[in-house]
């Protein structure tokens, strides 16, 4: 098993604190989540069905010809690797690793880059898988770049794989109204920016005939009625969904200036969390968990992720911070 942000239950046990007294840092998930109203008790008696709008309102919300729901990105990235023979896949070093594992589990052959591919890569690749912006670093590519990209793989039958889980903020930046061309998926979630990790909801992005094999995989009912309906009220609510874009950018940059504050300068981030490159990172994290702070460790580079707290839980994160650092520093 990968390591991954949200393992609260194993940080308990380590450090001997209770599940319902730590400040939970570690997986980017907005601590504001989509308020859901309560729920018709018929949506739980009955088969989910896939003429209840969710799909109009995810093409909608994203600008899509066409796509999947899928219970999270999560189940469509694995899906991914079984619609091609062994191939050439690559990636930059530091991402969600998630994805290397599913392709490497399929059989093919992973090549890994520091920033973005060099024209040697390309030329020497059939998938490159990006996220963007990139989990964790926070690194955004362009459009116009991404595009680019796309078209020399797909040009000798390549693809281009995008994860955007973390770009709700800046659907300007988002591939999602190109996918309707052969060789480009990008994968799309409620779980961040929403806050609604645990519904399961995701999309898959592309091409509508390759978008078809990936379904006749996933299988019928991927997703609860349930989770259908929250989902579904979540895309189509824009007036919840702009003044929490702005919020959520105001308490990155406030996030961002806390961190500085105490010497701890995020390389990068997204609005929904800052990067921190660190030689002490694994101390730092454990500085900070020893009052029931959780943050998310990454070893190559060393470094810490650090998500938003909740509105009410500023100050307990900056007394963490400066209990964490001056144990650091001696």
């Amino acid at each position: 098993m990968l390591e991954h942000g949200g393992n609260l239950q194993q940080a308990a046990t380590q450090y001997g604190i209770p599940l319902a007294d730590w400040l939970d840092l570690s997986t980017g998930i907005n601590p504001q989540n989509y308020p859901i109203p309560p729920l018709p008790p018929a949506l739980f008696q009955r088969l989910p069905t896939i003429n209840d709008g969710l799909h109009a309102a995810a093409q909608n919300y994203y600008g899509a010809p066409h796509l999947l729901a899928c219970a999270g990105s999560q189940a469509a990235l694995q899906v991914l690797p079984a619609l091609r023979k062994a191939c050439r896949v690559a990636m930059p070093r530091t991402m969600y690793q998630e994805h290397a594992h599913a392709w490497q589990r399929a059989g093919h052959t992973m090549h890994f880059f520091d920033q973005q591919p060099d024209a040697d890569t390309l030329h020497n690749t059939d998938v490159l898988l990006l996220c963007n912006p990139n989990n964790p670093t926070g690194q955004l590519y362009p459009v116009a770049t991404l595009l680019s990209w796309h078209a020399q793989l797909a040009a000798r039958g390549g693809w281009l794989v995008v994860d955007e889980a973390f770009m709700d903020t800046t659907p300007q930046r988002s591939l999602a109204s190109h996918t309707g061309q052969p060789g480009l998926w990008v994968l799309r979630s409620l779980g961040k920016f929403f806050g609604l990790a645990g519904l399961r909801v995701g999309f898959l992005l592309g091409e509508q005939t390759a978008l078809a094999a990936v379904e006749s995989l996933l299988g019928p009912w991927t997703i609860t009625g349930p989770s259908r309906h929250i989902a579904q009220l979540a895309l189509e609510d824009t007036g919840w969904q702009q003044p929490m874009r702005e919020h959520l950018s105001a308490q990155s940059r406030q996030l961002l200036q806390l961190l500085s504050r105490y010497g701890l300068n995020p390389t990068g981030g997204t609005d929904l969390f800052q990067y921190v490159e660190h030689p002490a990172s694994r101390q730092l994290q454990n500085a900070l968990a020893k009052q029931g702070v959780w943050t998310r460790y990454f070893e190559s580079p060393l470094a810490l992720r650090f998500g938003l707290p909740p509105l009410t839980e500023w100050a307990r994160l900056e007394q963490a911070l400066i209990k964490a650092t001056a144990d650091l520093n001696g």
